[in-house]
């Protein structure tokens, strides 16, 4: 039996595997296939409460908003704990070790550095770049709001 002579649920099966051991979003995609249960309830609940097909409509969105998770608390916003871990330093260095420890930071990953790189190692500086000013502006705030 060839590769072209595999049942398509072996394929199908092969791509949910590969799927699973992708990054980031192969949860997301599995979950959604998966999670139909708030569309069903919540169209047959409008459907009940308004006595209109109208409310099968109602219900279904609002159904899928709940298994989308747009109806779900927000995660917490990063701490100054994370802020002080991004740039290395504890909470109890002085304002010079912070600074010491930005300037660090920012000459080895600044974007133009890479200037002469691929487009992917050149996004990768500016994220950085990004997260090193973030975590320095937080930090410096808190500490002038201290004071």
């Amino acid at each position: 039996m060839g590769e072209g002579d595999r049942p398509i649920d072996a394929d199908a099966d092969a791509d949910a595997q590969a799927a699973s051991h992708d990054g980031d979003g192969a949860n997301e995609v599995s979950a959604s296939r998966t999670r139909y249960y708030g569309k069903i309830l919540g169209a047959l609940l409008g459907f009940a409460l308004m006595r209109h097909p109208l409310g099968l409509l109602i219900g279904g969105l609002l159904g899928h908003a709940l298994d989308s998770g747009w109806l779900q608390a927000r995660q917490r916003r990063s701490t100054l704990d994370d802020d002080y871990r991004q740039l290395g330093v504890v909470p109890e260095a002085s304002d010079a070790d912070i600074d010491q420890a930005y300037r660090r930071l920012m000459a080895i990953h600044h974007p133009d550095r890479v200037a002469g790189e691929p487009e992917n190692v050149r996004i990768q500086a500016e994220e950085r770049t990004r997260a090193i000013n973030t975590a320095y502006d937080r930090i410096m705030a808190a500490r002038r709001r201290s004071r």
